[in-house]
């Protein structure tokens, strides 16, 4: 389920969160991409304002973004190619439908008692040999930021165990630190792992 605050957060900040992700090329994404077939089908999950979703349909994949905020959702729609769609992370229903499903900082707005159902969701969602990239934060808990948006964080034991339990294999994993829209300075890891 998708907590209604945050939701709340992101739309009345779309165009703020638009202009700070602003031309940033995420240097996971072009590694993500190689590992694809040309021209495969990607879902972009937690799609926001549509940057990385318009440079996958750039570089020729087949692209559906969604986004559970219909004003990020418009302005994904904004490019062509783009595939969009306004939905929760607990509305997934496709079956083996996607060769990679990017979802980059997106699933740590979800409660930690339906992440095990969303992996599951992913992994039937993808098809065999699709990969996923899960971007989080790192740490323990749960938490509102100043800007009211709800984050669940994880450690790495924790996520290789979700993601065995989905069915889903354990690439390679990185880790860093930025600074969110909220000002904050947060540790991050971002798993690679195929159906």
């Amino acid at each position: 389920m998708s907590d209604a605050q945050t939701l709340r957060a992101y739309a009345a900040r779309a165009a703020e969160y638009a202009r700070f992700t602003g031309d940033f090329v995420d240097p996971l994404l072009a590694e993500f991409l190689a590992r694809l077939p040309e021209n495969g089908h990607i879902l972009d999950l937690g799609c926001g304002p549509g940057r990385d979703a318009a440079i996958m349909a750039d570089a020729g994949y087949r692209v559906t973004a969604v986004d559970a905020v219909p004003e990020m959702v418009a302005m994904a729609a904004r490019h062509p190619d783009v595939e969009t769609r306004i939905m929760r992370f607990d509305e997934m229903s496709w079956r083996h439908a996607f060769d990679g499903i990017w979802a980059n900082f997106s699933l740590l707005h979800a409660q930690r008692g339906a992440m095990s159902h969303h992996l599951a969701a992913i992994a039937r969602a993808l098809k065999p040999g699709g990969y996923l990239h899960l971007a989080l934060k790192t740490g323990s808990g749960s938490r509102r930021d100043s800007l009211k948006r709800f984050y669940t964080y994880y450690e790495e034991a924790e996520l290789r165990g979700l993601l065995r339990d989905a069915g889903l294999k354990w690439v390679e994993a990185r880790t860093g630190r930025h600074k969110g829209l909220s000002g904050l300075e947060e540790d991050w890891i971002a798993v690679l792992s195929h159906a």
